[in-house]
């Protein structure tokens, strides 16, 4: 049987405030003015680091915001987050239908790993994949290819559902079949043209697309 991996943010959670509170705190701390909320909600889904270097261009300090960053999401930002409406019911579903499932994300994983223990499915997944502290590992690719390593899969074996173009692309590279979800942070366009092999609107659509396996 398959096994699909699950995105984070903007897929089984709705993680806006959690996210956008800790970036604010971060450039808070190094005096840097904060950006309108839409702007904000850009930092949703690619790595910390690659998010901050366009704005702060100093290798130093993007580390420094990085590090304020974990710091309150560790203390409050961990827990602001919603789990999106049929997620939970989705997954249980999958799960009784004979699927292996896995969570891969660009969160830290001492993070993901704390936010998906506390989910009432997290028990669900055999794995949490998340980012290096250090950005060793940070890329969708790169955390496919590790999930893939550390549960001993083929790719051609697998599925990634995401909600963001790294998702998709991440799978792509890898060869791998993907699910793009249309209630995250990307939306219909980004995920089309980043090759989306399906779009689900809900998630009970999942099944729909997955049931023929």
């Amino acid at each position: 049987m398959s096994t699909l991996f699950f995105d984070l943010d903007g897929t089984l959670i709705d993680s806006a405030a959690g996210i956008t509170r800790c970036v604010a705190h971060a450039l808070d701390q190094l005096r840097f003015p904060v950006p309108p909320e839409p702007e904000l909600r850009r930092w949703i889904g690619p790595p910390l680091r690659t998010s901050f270097a366009p704005l702060l261009r100093d290798p130093a300090l993007v580390e420094s915001a990085v590090e304020h960053y974990r710091d309150r999401f560790e203390t409050h930002g961990w827990a602001e987050h919603d789990i999106y409406a049929g997620v939970g019911e989705a997954v249980e579903a999958l799960h009784v239908a004979g699927f292996r499932l896995a969570v891969v994300t660009a969160k830290n994983e001492p993070h993901a790993r704390k936010i998906v223990a506390h989910l009432p499915f997290g028990h669900r997944f055999a794995d949490v994949v998340g980012a290096t502290p250090d950005g060793r590992l940070s890329h969708k690719p790169e955390l496919i290819a590790e999930a893939l390593q550390r549960l001993s899969l083929d790719a051609a074996d697998c599925w990634m559902i995401g909600d963001r173009h790294m998702d998709i692309e991440g799978a792509r590279h890898h060869g791998m079949r993907n699910i793009g979800v249309l209630w995250g942070f990307g939306g219909e366009q980004e995920l089309r043209d980043a090759g989306a092999d399906h779009l689900v609107a809900a998630p009970h659509d999942l099944h729909a697309v997955l049931a023929p396996l």
